[in-house]
This record gives C-alpha cells, sequence and structure tokens, in this order.
C-alpha cells in the first residue's frame, strides 16, 4: 500500500510538473519590442554625425544646471561601458532654460572643450553646482534661484582649481570667435535635432530618446544600444 501511494504521489508530482512548464515558459522576459514615434522618434532631415566612417554617434543633450541631468551621470556612465567599440560618446550643452544660467554653462563647456579639460572635469561641473555648490543657481537657503548666477568668471575660476588653466585664459577663450561658432554650431545642432527637454539622447544625428520615452533608465542603455546596433548595420 505504502509503496503504491509512493507510485501514486511521483506520477502526480510528474503530471503537475509538465502542466506547469508552459506557463512558466510563457513569463520568461521576451525582448522589447521598440517602436519608431513611441520610444524614440526620428529626426527628418537626418543631420550628418561628426564621427568617422563606420562609427555610431551617441550625444547626450544636457545642462549643468539641470537638474535630471545630474542625476543621469550614473546612467551615462553605465551607458559607457557598455556601447560597442565603433560607438563614439559625446555631450552637446542645451541654453534654452536662460532662467537657469544655462546660457553660461554652454558657454563653459565648449570652452573647456576647446581647451582639452572638458571631459576630465565633467563629473566635477555637476558636482559644483549640485554638490559643492560653489556654481549652484539655487540658494540652498531659499530653495529660490539666486539673485546673482554663476558667471564665466566663477566658471574660469572652477576650471583653474581643477585643471589648471590659467582664469585670464580661459575667459579670453570663452570670447574668442572659434568658440563663438562653437556656440552657434551646438545651437544649429539643437534645433535640427529638435531637442525640447534634457537630458536627450541623439543617436547618429537620425534618432532621438528620452528617458521617459524608453521606458526607465535600464531601457534607454537597451535601446541606445540597440539603435547603435541598427546603424552599425
Amino acid at each position: 500500500m505504502q509503496a503504491h501511494s509512493r507510485i501514486l504521489r511521483g506520477l502526480l508530482t510528474v503530471a503537475l510538473t509538465f502542466s506547469l512548464t508552459p506557463a512558466l515558459t510563457t513569463v520568461a522576459p521576451a525582448a522589447t519590442a521598440w517602436t519608431e514615434g513611441k520610444h524614440y522618434f526620428l529626426i527628418n532631415p537626418p543631420r550628418v554625425p561628426s564621427v568617422p566612417p563606420g562609427k555610431v554617434e551617441v550625444t547626450e543633450v544636457f545642462s549643468y544646471g539641470c537638474p535630471a541631468c545630474n542625476l543621469f551621470v550614473p546612467i551615462m556612465h553605465k551607458l559607457q561601458k557598455t556601447l560597442p567599440a565603433n560607438a563614439v560618446l559625446d555631450y552637446l550643452p542645451a541654453s534654452f532654460n536662460p532662467s537657469e544660467d544655462w546660457p553660461m554653462f554652454q558657454l563653459a563647456y565648449l570652452t573647456a572643450q576647446s581647451l582639452g579639460v572638458a571631459d576630465q572635469s565633467h563629473d566635477a561641473m555637476f558636482d559644483a553646482v549640485w554638490t559643492t555648490r560653489e556654481l549652484s543657481v539655487i540658494d540652498p537657503a531659499t530653495q529660490r534661484i539666486r539673485d546673482h548666477l554663476p558667471t564665466i568668471d566663477d566658471a574660469a575660476r572652477f576650471y583653474n582649481r581643477r585643471s589648471g588653466v590659467p582664469v585670464d585664459k580661459f575667459v579670453s577663450t570663452a570670447k574668442s570667435f572659434a568658440v563663438d561658432v562653437k556656440v552657434r554650431s551646438t545651437e544649429d545642432a539643437i534645433q535640427a535635432y529638435k531637442v525640447d527637454r534634457t537630458p536627450t539622447i541623439i543617436v547618429n544625428g537620425k534618432y532621438r530618446l528620452y528617458p521617459q520615452s524608453a521606458g526607465s533608465n535600464d531601457d534607454v542603455i537597451e535601446l541606445v544600444n540597440w539603435l547603435v546596433a541598427k546603424e552599425t548595420k
């Protein structure tokens, strides 16, 4: 009787296992089906990327004065680590929020880029605005915009401490014709990409996406890599 019961229990276990197998397989996550017009948006006409043939340009449109961009910094680090070797990551500083000093931050980034110190100071600049607050646009006491916003001279002193660029050299470079051309080119690109918020990711001058459109921060990483693969083909 006991042997019969053990056999019966064994048969029931096998039957239950097979009956659950389809249900278990149905809950396995499937690859995300990315949809144009929902998760990402086609840029029409596309803008020719500024990278060599065979490379795919991935651009973050950002501002140091943007709190969402500050929170997005770790995601950009994670994205950079996942991108394939043929992808080139760069940054485009926006200026469309003048009340929070974005034009100054744009000028500071493009000046630092001209002097070859933008990349090495990128994270530190966010910290200067949002952590140490030496370049903050928000008064921590009132949580309102400061009466006196940081100037390009303030940014020059930051880059002097961080990268050793003389203050007068930074300021004179910021006023140079070459940087003025960079500013105009940046504004043209942002308009061509139809960027209306930050952070925004542009892939190879053809596709525009946001964390909100992708779904989540992790989805941004997956979607960008999918678009890079699409462009690589």
